[in-house]
């Protein structure tokens, strides 16, 4: 909005200054610097306002011990999250771009699921909130809805992304010399299930004070880079023709949804740093994690965001390992899932388990940049 409104006053005499707009790292830091302060200047009335409407988190009595004494803190928190990114993101984003609305639409329709799964728990007093099928049920025909379009429409879509949509960017080969094409159908799917498994891996994460948020901000600096230097041209080349990634200058723009994306999580991290004043909640990690899962299908980054967001893959794959273990053995492999749990139930202080995987997620992401040069 304030880029539409404001670059085209560039061209008259005085306001010069304003053709600044038009460079996507200042629109990145301006989003980043709105969100930030609006979570900051926000989350105190926002706790205040959950705390007076009784919004507090449900806690499973079969976790840990420490947990019990989180019963009654304000949950939810995630919405504020989401109202700062979206208003952040349409203020300083081209309006016209598609992969931003296409990350926002999921993004927001994955943050009302959320907002039902949050809303069934608090509404009976019970950790259970929404089935897994009924979770699915609404996730999956947002994504393939959108995922559809993206791969098999013509109308809206830019050129650039038309030209290599069905091609998929594999880790550690080259994009321009080793191709693999998909077909658009299976495309389709592929990428349907990226984004659902994304948000629940997100959501299976959110268990400790800043666990999740801390690799969501990590996977959006990331993506931050990978987006912008899509798009990026230097002295006429093209910078991911040299570093052999997708190029895309279309999503180049989703690099002021991740510049939002940090500054959003940053605030919220203020108050959610153990011990937490607020949680995040599904509307939150539901939301933020189908947001990424997007970005990685926008950038051609699926792949890659396995080992980019591998913390959130080893949450998943905890659970799924843990399930199928009992089902079919009746024993358990970790002491609790997902396995964040069961480093606690090994001793872990909460804070140790926390860092520490932020340590990890770190190391993933600099794996992600380093294996760009690695083909």
């Amino acid at each position: 909005m304030i880029y539409t409104l404001l670059y085209p006053l560039s061209a008259h005499e005085g306001l010069g200054f304003l053709n600044v707009l038009r460079y996507v790292p200042f629109r990145v830091v301006a989003a980043t610097v709105t969100a930030m302060f609006l979570t900051f200047g926000l989350y105190p009335w926002f706790i205040r306002r959950l705390r007076a409407r009784q919004i507090g988190q449900v806690v499973r009595h079969d976790g840990p011990a420490t947990h019990l004494g989180k019963a009654g803190t304000p949950t939810m928190g995630g919405a504020l999250v989401l109202l700062a990114l979206g208003l952040s993101t349409v203020a300083w984003a081209e309006p016209t771009n598609a992969m931003v609305w296409t990350v926002m639409g999921v993004t927001a329709a994955y943050g009302l699921v959320g907002w039902l799964d949050d809303a069934a728990k608090i509404r009976r007093r019970s950790s259970g909130g929404l089935s897994a099928r009924v979770k699915l049920a609404l996730q999956i025909p947002v994504a393939a809805a959108l995922c559809a379009w993206l791969f098999l429409g013509e109308s809206g879509l830019p050129a650039d992304w038309l030209a290599i949509r069905t091609r998929l960017a594999m880790p550690f080969v080259s994009f321009q010399k080793h191709p693999v094409e998909l077909p658009a159908e299976l495309y389709v799917v592929f990428a349907t299930l990226v984004i659902v498994a994304t948000s629940n891996a997100v959501n299976l994460t959110d268990g400790l004070d800043g666990l999740a948020i801390g690799p969501v901000m990590i996977n959006a600096g990331t993506y931050l880079l990978l987006a912008y230097l899509g798009g990026l041209t230097v002295f006429g080349r093209s910078v991911a023709t040299y570093l052999d990634i997708p190029p895309l200058p279309s999503a180049g723009e989703l690099a002021i949804y991740c510049g939002a994306l940090l500054g959003a999580g940053m605030g919220f991290l203020w108050y959610n740093a153990y011990p937490a004043q607020v949680f995040m909640g599904d509307v939150g990690s539901l939301a933020l994690g189908g947001g990424l899962g997007a970005i990685a299908v926008c950038t051609k980054n699926e792949l890659v965001s396995v080992i980019l967001g591998g913390i959130f893959v080893l949450e998943a794959v905890s659970v799924l390992v843990q399930v199928v273990s009992y089902r079919l053995t009746g024993r358990r492999v970790f002491l609790m899932a997902p396995i964040h749990h069961h480093f606690e139930k090994k001793g872990w202080a909460e804070p140790k388990v926390i860092v520490r995987f932020w340590i990890v997620a770190v190391l993933l992401a600099l794996v992600t940049l380093g294996q760009l040069k690695l083909r």
